[in-house]
């Protein structure tokens, strides 16, 4: 919440306001949101989603008032009616369910959450000892833990890889959540590999596209500002870490929800101010964090350049399918 008891003086110098580029939703999102939509358009409300569909309260909410229901649990749909299953993944365990309950269902799990689960199997069907390098309770963890039909072991630094009881010879592999620091991935990979003979896993340049990008841009932008807003929620592992990178550059930096997050008080001292967004924060949410702003200081707003998302995702054949299937019967 604002600080009602701050007062920005009239004439005050105008702030610049500095985006990165680029910022907001990716491509796995976009693909997500669109089948959710697209489900509600073809059977009507409501449609069942597994989970939050991203980690982003006001698109969870916006979906939620076009007719989606969110729940916890399969047992919380009742039979027949359409499901969808987040971006983040979901066990092998809870496809099943599905199956066995006869759920038509959507999978909007992203395509490079998938690929990580194909590596897994790979991996593991050669025999490797599995290391997951990821956020214990994290949604895309859980998803990708209960995708892969051998034991995994989960590491998140490198004294999780230390505490690790297997032999050194032991032929290791390991995947890689797709929300984490590119950085702190390539230390904990380094750790794996001194810790033991015979590593393999995929480049840390695998590492979904989206998160890189957002991660080196939040760079440049804290290199010409003097404070960082990063738009998106607490939840958010990759909202997070672009938090984290602007403390580590040496900003003051602040995650919010939104412009309602923003406290004038920051400002103080401030002339240029980056603003960035996770990638389950619509732009929606940064205008709001600049109207905010402008509310305090007259603002002046640039973009820096950088990477140009072209990328797309294809829709699931179920959808084709269920949307053939409709037309039929209509």
């Amino acid at each position: 919440m604002t600080s009602p008891q701050v007062r920005i003086e009239a004439g005050a110098r105008p702030l610049k306001v500095i985006l990165a580029r680029p910022r907001g939703f990716c491509a796995g999102v976009v693909r997500a949101i669109d089948i959710v939509e697209r489900a509600l358009d073809l059977y009507q409300a409501p449609v069942y989603v597994r989970h939050e569909i991203v980690h982003n309260r006001h698109v969870v909410d916006k979906l939620r008032r076009k007719g989606a229901v969110f729940v916890d649990d399969l047992s919380e749909v009742p039979a027949g009616q359409p499901t969808v299953f987040s971006a983040h993944g979901v066990a092998r365990s809870v496809q099943e369910q599905a199956r066995a309950r006869d759920l038509p269902v959507l999978d909007a799990t992203c395509p490079l959450v998938t690929k990580v689960h194909v590596q897994g199997r790979r991996y593991a069907k050669s025999g490797r000892t599995l290391v997951l390098i990821g956020h214990a309770g994290h949604a895309e963890v859980i998803g990708t833990m209960g995708q892969v039909d051998a034991p995994m072991h989960l590491v998140s630094t490198v004294a999780d890889v230390a505490a690790l009881a297997i032999p050194r010879d032991t032929p290791i592999a390991y995947v890689t959540q797709t929300t984490l620091s590119v950085d702190d991935t390539r230390t904990v990979i380094a750790a794996l590999e001194e810790a033991f003979s015979d590593v393999v896993g995929p480049d840390v340049s695998e590492i979904c596209y989206a998160t890189q990008n957002r991660q080196s841009a939040v760079r440049d932008l804290a290199r010409v500002s003097d404070m960082l807003i990063v738009v998106g929620a607490a939840n958010s592992s990759n909202s997070s870490r672009l938090r984290e990178i602007g403390d580590e550059m040496g900003l003051s930096s602040y995650l919010v929800d939104d412009g309602d997050g923003v406290d004038p008080a920051w400002l103080e001292g401030v002339d240029v101010v980056g603003v960035t967004a996770g990638a389950s924060a619509p732009d929606e949410l940064v205008e709001s964090v600049i109207a905010a702003l402008a509310r305090w200081r007259s603002v002046e707003v640039s973009q820096l350049d950088g990477v140009e998302e072209n990328i797309e995702f294809s829709l699931p054949p179920e959808l084709k399918r269920m949307n053939d299937a409709a037309r039929a019967a209509g």
